[in-house]
């Protein structure tokens, strides 16, 4: 191990695009969500029709 600073090269080049790529992920996230809202409204409304089904009318 050495106890001197070492100096650390720095690219100039680099742009940081982390702006640009936010907002796709955002656009995905609500896509993946509206997707799983979909599929627990199918869910439960199949599940709630097998409760229907079984349903003892005759109580």
């Amino acid at each position: 191990m050495s106890t001197d600073k070492e100096d650390l090269e720095l690219d100039e080049d680099f742009v940081a695009d982390d702006a640009d790529n936010a907002e796709p992920a955002v656009e995905v996230a609500k896509t993946n969500l509206t997707k799983r809202r979909i599929i627990d409204n199918f869910l439960e409304e199949r599940r709630l029709h097998k409760q229907l089904a079984e349903y003892d009318f005759d109580i």
